[in-house]
């Protein structure tokens, strides 16, 4: 297995996995990139910006306020043609450990998850495991019935070509 890993182009692309758990979904990926880089992309509002909304939902990131430490709040604010107003998305840091692990709140709904992404470099690539914890399976039925969680394989890709970028990948 080292031998391919070796032989291959440092240009290629890694797939998302989805897996869900009782009140879980738990997605994984690996980034050509080191975890302090990816990390900076998930903590830094010019870089989040770049990644984080999926072309697909119709979406434009309008702004984004992250005050990225524990008890720190984030506040992202997207707009959609279709919506008379600005969607903002809200939410606490419970936990920032840089380049390891970052734990936040979703606070824009009574049932929102609390998310855990970890970051675990190897050979400098990045393995990232993101883990949206609902209060109930039916609060993650809920969410992936609207489709507010199926864009992750989207930001993902996105987040490949904002590393290639910064010439990471």
């Amino acid at each position: 297995m080292d031998e391919r890993r070796a032989s291959e182009p440092a240009e290629m692309k890694h797939s998302t996995t989805t897996d869900r758990r009782e009140s879980e979904l738990v997605v994984t990926r690996t980034f050509n990139g080191p975890a302090r880089i990816v990390f900076a992309a998930w903590t830094t509002p010019e870089l989040l910006m770049r990644w984080w909304a999926p072309k697909s939902f119709g979406i434009t990131f309008i702004s984004c306020e992250a005050d990225v430490r524990t008890g720190g709040t984030y506040r992202f604010v997207f707009g959609h043609p279709q919506a008379d107003q600005p969607m903002a998305f809200v939410g606490r840091y419970l936990e920032v450990d840089p380049p390891k692990r970052l734990v936040w709140t979703n606070e824009e709904e009574a049932d929102g998850a609390v998310t855990t992404v970890t970051f675990e470099e190897t050979d400098g690539k990045t393995h990232l495991v993101l883990t949206d914890r609902y209060p109930s399976k039916d609060a993650l039925d809920a969410a992936i019935a609207s489709g507010s969680v199926s864009g992750y394989p989207e930001q993902f890709e996105a987040l490949d070509g904002l590393l290639t970028e910064l010439g990471q990948a």
